[in-house]
């Protein structure tokens, strides 16, 4: 810890306060090393955002997390859940703690939002009711712009990534989830969902859409929730007035994290579609990852096992994780999520 303190937002709502005009919702899970940079932006990205409050959800944390934002930042409202609750049940946490009258900023504590953001994005939604999430620019530690952008997951998608990989597939709008022409990160650009390390909701698209889906944990939960929202008639745009610097990465290089991306993409194709093309989507990622394990990459190899064990249909109330637990394959649910929580 810094031992520093970090100016409060101007215009901060009171602690006591049970609604505010903007909440920015942020959960954590052992991310000491990350939150500083994170909480010293706030700042700045709230300048012009009269009335905001910040809420920073702890999933049973075992470093230095919670201790860090006290003292840096005691303006922080932080909720400890009961346990490492995941992703999706920490933003649920954070809304109902305090009520959004004009919208909610959800942030990962490792994205760094630019001075000024939080204001774009607001007026962006209010702009167009049409609009219920709005996505800044996401920008590399290098500062450049990331591909945040992506496509709802298909069968055909599925296909070309298996067959193609995931950066050639891209080039084709019909073969890749994945938005990968920079051309297209211009302002006002829409998207069928945007990666969820910035997500900024309007208060129309939460009192439509409602809670987020606790079962995906980590991963998928951002996708399921644009496309709830597009099912509402709303739309995912983009504004190149705010950014957010964001590193990501870590499922690249955990096999557990890279096994939840896979049976959670399962997961999110079979809530939306009828059994018999789930089937064959299941079949698709299973190849997919199949071939990859034969290649010796230890992730697909667990993604593997763990899909052929769990098969196509995972329509039940449990969580991810805890369906993966029940399997008979290494699996440490305690590593999961990881400081960055989502992609």
């Amino acid at each position: 810890m810094s031992g520093r303190t970090i100016p409060q937002p101007t215009g901060l709502a009171g602690a006591d306060d049970p609604s505010a005009e903007v909440v920015v919702a942020c959960v954590t899970y052992n991310s000491a090393s990350v939150i500083e940079p994170f909480l010293a932006a706030l700042p700045a990205a709230l300048v012009g955002v009269p009335g905001s409050r910040v809420v920073v959800v702890d999933n049973a944390s075992s470093d230095d997390t919670v201790a860090t934002i006290e003292e840096v930042a005691p303006w922080v409202t932080v909720v400890r859940a009961p346990g490492n609750v995941g992703y999706a049940a920490g933003i649920n946490l954070a809304l109902r703690q305090c009520t959004a009258r004009r919208g909610v900023y959800v942030l990962n504590p490792d994205a760094v939002p630019s001075p000024g953001s939080v204001a774009h994005l607001l007026a962006v939604v209010e702009a167009d009711p049409e609009v219920g999430i709005a996505v800044p620019t996401v920008l590399s530690e290098a500062g450049e712009v990331k591909f945040s952008l992506r496509r709802e997951p298909t069968i055909l998608r599925a296909a070309g990534e298996a067959v193609l990989g995931g950066h050639r597939a891209a080039r084709h709008p019909w073969l890749g989830d994945q938005v990968r022409d920079s051309s297209k990160y211009v302002e006002g650009a829409t998207a069928d969902w945007a990666t969820g390390a910035a997500l900024f909701l309007s208060r129309a698209v939460l009192d439509a859409v409602g809670s987020w889906d606790e079962r995906f944990f980590l991963y998928s939960e951002e996708t399921d929730y644009a496309l709830r929202a597009r099912d509402e008639g709303f739309r995912v745009q983009l504004t190149t007035a705010a950014s957010v610097t964001h590193p990501g990465g870590e499922m690249e290089s955990s096999p557990e994290l890279w096994t939840l991306v896979a049976v959670n993409r399962q997961r999110l194709y079979r809530k939306r579609h009828a059994l018999v093309p789930s089937v064959v989507y299941w079949a698709v990622v299973l190849a997919n990852e199949s071939v990859r394990a034969l290649l010796g990459r230890p992730r697909s190899r667990l993604a593997t096992q763990v899909l052929l064990r769990l098969g196509p249909d995972q329509t039940g109330a449990d969580t991810t994780p805890a369906l993966i637990a029940r399997t008979p394959v290494p699996w440490h649910v305690g590593r999961t999520p990881g400081s960055t929580p989502a992609t």
